[in-house]
């Protein structure tokens, strides 16, 4: 198993090139073809025309906008023929949200970036990871906002609560585990809250994991009650030296997470490593 089309997802913000660059090596190892898909903020039109003096400065956004998006194209086009990886740009115009799912449901996997409140230009649409991961279908591999990265995938960390977000998560990273030095799967409070029947231990799905070649070691650990589990991810990936962490996102329902919060919330808010999600 593979990944045969990876999609990136850039913009005009400062983490689209750093992002293009793990998207390509990505691209490079799984020997798969690589889509850019740009896309950027668009004001609404109409909203300037009816206040006076600002049709002007959407016009000047159209030219800015054009502008980077031609010499983003450049690029990808250059950086594509230095890592002798094939793909294929698109300039995509329109709400972010409306149109990135259907392009990402063409491919195995998809690279994103964290949203970043420091950088205005990252901003494409509300709340677009969170849609993004709802709506896709299909992997999603979140680079953070902060710090630099090499090609994630030699040391997993992989987060097991039993649920069909992390059932999906496991076999949407299968590419990964075949490929990574070291595979650890982590369960937190396991016997938590659940009746006997409901679980279905670690070491079971670990085991299925290995039969596609993976040497996967187990391990279980608790947290207080009021401890996020978001936290004790990220902190047991830190003393892991884990490269790629892989979960299952919004396993309860996003309004549920978003009012109570969550390890998704948490992770989205707090990564420090790259993040594979599946919904």
């Amino acid at each position: 198993m593979s990944y045969k089309s990876i999609l990136v997802q850039l913009d005009t913000g400062a983490h689209a090139h750093p992002r293009l660059e793990i998207a390509l090596r990505l691209a490079h190892r799984f020997h798969a073809r690589l889509t850019g898909l740009f896309t950027t903020y668009v004001p609404d039109r109409h909203a300037f025309f009816v206040m006076a003096g600002t049709a002007d400065y959407y016009a000047a956004h159209e030219r800015r906008r054009h502008e980077h998006a031609a010499a983003l194209e450049r690029l990808f086009h250059a950086e594509l023929a230095r890592a002798n990886v094939d793909g294929r740009w698109i300039g995509a115009t329109g709400y972010a949200n409306d149109i990135v799912p259907p392009y990402a449901r063409l491919a195995d996997l998809i690279v994103a970036g964290q949203t970043d409140r420091n950088d205005p230009e990252s901003f494409i649409a509300d709340q677009f990871v969170e849609h993004l991961l709802m709506s896709a279908g299909r992997p999603v591999l979140l680079v953070p906002s902060s710090g630099s990265f090499a090609t994630p995938g030699q040391r997993v960390l992989v987060a097991w609560d039993g649920s069909r977000e992390a059932t999906r998560a496991i076999h949407d990273a299968m590419p990964f585990l075949s490929h990574a030095a070291n595979v650890t799967l982590l369960t937190v409070n396991a016997t938590r809250g659940e009746p006997p029947a409901w679980r279905i231990p670690g070491a079971d799905i670990a085991l299925t994991i290995a039969r596609h070649g993976v040497n996967v070691d187990v391990r279980e650990v608790g947290a207080d009650s009021d401890t996020p589990i978001g936290d004790v991810l990220l902190s047991q990936a830190a003393e892991s030296g884990c490269d790629l962490l892989v979960m299952g996102a919004y396993a309860h329902s996003r309004l549920h997470e978003l009012v109570l919060g969550g390890a998704t919330r948490t992770l989205l808010k707090s990564m420090t490593l790259p993040v594979l999600m599946s919904h």
